[in-house]
């Protein structure tokens, strides 16, 4: 009997803040019906994706847990090898915040979220502390494996530094060449958190900037994998959503060419 296939793999990681690694390539999932969360997460495993971006919000935890448990069972991949981050939809209270962490973990069907992110800065300085704080003690029960936030801006992230409290490993924000958000980035680089870009592909809607075919046509690549490979060389986690096997395969080849300085500002319309 021939010896298995080996189960491919893109992993390349970055270091947070805390010491833990994330895969800087993965798959979102938003607005994904259960259908298409499953496969979509089962084709990004098949394609070597290490990192699936879930959320409440969604409401796709538990078709990603589904696959991401049952792919690793059939390819014998441990399922600590599987980089799983979801979010918290509402900023209530302290009780509410860390109930609706543990729906989330039991919908997935997992003992911890790698990474957890609050969704939104929504509340004020006051809610979003005690929200933070549930986050906190929440990755010191073991829940949570490392924490970080969504959508904040430069304001939200120095109202963090001042109060003293933990920072977050991550910001995950709208980060692509027409969204480059300067402010948040530098706060967020010099204090040591990662940005991750939610729609790293601007949603599809300037794949025909002549910019940006330009550049593509010199590489022999898409406008897709430039959007991304600008992402990835930015230092920046990247998680393009697609429910095409295809072009879920597509996107992951990013990593056999580089924009040189002059293609890189170019692209950054």
């Amino acid at each position: 009997m021939p010896a298995p296939a080996p189960v491919k793999s893109l992993d390349g990681r970055l270091t947070m803040r805390d010491g833990k690694t994330i895969p800087q390539f993965g798959l979102g999932v938003y607005e994904m019906n259960d259908q298409e969360a499953y496969d979509s997460t089962r084709a990004a495993l098949d394609a070597g994706y290490r990192h699936v971006d879930t959320a409440e919000w969604y409401e796709n935890e538990a078709p990603c847990g589904k696959a991401i448990n049952q792919w690793c069972k059939e390819n014998n991949v441990p399922r600590s090898e599987i980089f799983l981050t979801s979010k918290l939809m509402h900023n209530k209270t302290y009780d509410r915040a860390y109930a609706d962490i543990k729906k989330s973990l039991k919908r997935a069907e997992v003992d911890s979220f790698d990474l957890y992110l609050m969704h939104s800065p929504i509340g004020g300085p006051q809610i979003r502390k005690n929200i933070w704080r549930a986050l906190v003690d929440a990755k010191k029960e073991g829940l949570l494996k490392s924490i970080g936030v969504s959508n904040f801006g430069k304001k939200h992230i120095q109202e963090m530094i001042d109060q003293g409290v933990e920072l977050p490993v991550v910001n995950q924000i709208d980060l692509h060449p027409f969204m480059r958000h300067p402010e948040i980035v530098e706060i967020c680089e010099q204090n040591n958190i990662i940005l991750e870009a939610w729609g790293p592909l601007a949603r599809a809607q300037r794949f025909d900037h002549p910019a940006i075919l330009e550049v593509a046509k010199a590489k022999g690549r898409d406008a897709a994998q430039i959007f991304l490979r600008w992402g990835l060389q930015h230092g920046f986690v990247i998680i393009p959503k697609s429910v095409s096997a295809k072009r879920i395969a597509s996107n992951s080849q990013i990593f056999d060419f580089e924009l040189n300085e002059d293609e890189m500002k170019e692209v950054s319309c």
